[in-house]
């Protein structure tokens, strides 16, 4: 549907005993009984008197004990995971742009990723058994809510870094991990974690009606707006040479006007979203940026002058297309 416009992703091993060791034990026992008949020979003085040898028994080895290897401390264990998240996140800046706004956002995500992975996976006190799978559960949530609000910044869903970062205060994941932390801590093992201190997500809004850019009116030509049908409030503009020469904030569900348009012709481009930024004169939050195909000639001569309305919601029968634009080629309010 169209707007309305109208002018007024085996082997064994064998075992064998030396001989020579058998030949000297035999020859030793003849000497012993040679030596019985109580002759003059002097070597049978040097053996035994009872003519047994003896003996000596092997000495006694005592095995070396295996020494118990000593448990790496849990604390360095824990902060070794902990530290360089908390790290991370300190790196996301909201007055960075955009680029390295993400790029924070994606180191963020992947250290809290490991952070979980590697601390689910280490030996750890029973004492601590618990309260380290809630800090486990809560890091890999984490790792989540930043993967996600990336994809959502570049879908527009946050479309300033202010209110992407306020969005990050709002992670369920990290919002677990200080109690979870606290935990450890008291039970005697330390990490240096400091939560980013966000805003609070805003919803800020103009009053109806109001200009946000405000040029000559010194015609007569009128530009009526019709929102009414409208989920979200909308800034229209009249452009002219790529420049906006008026804008107007128009509510959602409201009409609004602009009276004494000069004549000329203009492109008419149309914003909407949540959360007006009136330092930046752009919406925050699930912004859209639209033209409308057609321009429009504002005339005037002695007896006349062009009235237009638009409606910013299709409409069956509607007669004016619109297409969606880049931010970057929205004109300037």
């Amino acid at each position: 549907m169209d707007q309305y416009l109208e002018n007024t992703r085996g082997s064994g091993m064998k075992s064998f005993t030396k001989a020579g060791v058998a030949v000297g034990t035999a020859l030793l026992l003849a000497a012993c009984s040679s030596g019985g008949s109580g002759g003059s020979g002097g070597s049978a003085a040097s053996g035994p008197s009872d003519g047994f040898s003896t003996a000596l028994p092997a000495p006694t080895r005592t095995p070396t004990p295996t020494p118990t290897p000593t448990p790496t401390p849990y604390g360095p264990v824990l902060a070794g995971f902990v530290n360089p998240v908390g790290t991370a996140l300190g790196k996301i800046n909201p007055a960075a742009d955009l680029t390295t706004f993400l790029a924070g956002l994606q180191e963020a995500a992947t250290t809290a990723n490991s952070a979980s992975s590697g601390l689910g996976l280490s030996e750890t006190p029973v004492a601590v058994g618990t309260t380290k799978r809630q800090l486990v559960t809560a890091l890999s949530q984490l790792a989540t809510d930043l993967t996600k609000l990336r994809g959502d910044v570049k879908s527009k869903t946050y479309c300033t870094t202010g209110s992407a970062f306020a969005q990050l205060g709002l992670s369920e994941g990290l919002k677990a991990i200080p109690a979870a932390l606290a935990e450890m801590t008291a039970a005697g093992y330390t990490t240096v974690f400091t939560v980013p201190q966000t805003p609070p997500q805003q919803t800020r809004s103009q009053e109806n009606d109001t200009f946000v850019t405000k040029g000559r009116l010194r015609g007569k030509g009128e530009l009526n707006v019709d929102n009414t049908g409208g989920s979200t409030d909308s800034v229209v503009s009249l452009s002219q040479s790529g420049k906006a020469v008026h804008s107007l904030y128009v509510g959602k569900g409201k009409k609004a006007s602009i009276e004494g348009v000069e004549d000329g012709t203009y492109d008419i481009f149309f914003s909407d979203g949540v959360d007006w930024d009136p330092s930046l004169k752009m919406f925050t939050q699930n912004c859209s940026y639209t033209k409308f195909d057609d321009t429009m000639a504002f005339e005037t001569d002695r007896t006349t002058y062009s009235v237009w309305s638009i409606t910013l919601t299709a409409k069956v029968g509607g007669n004016a297309k619109t297409s969606d634009v880049d931010e970057e080629n929205f004109p300037q309010p």
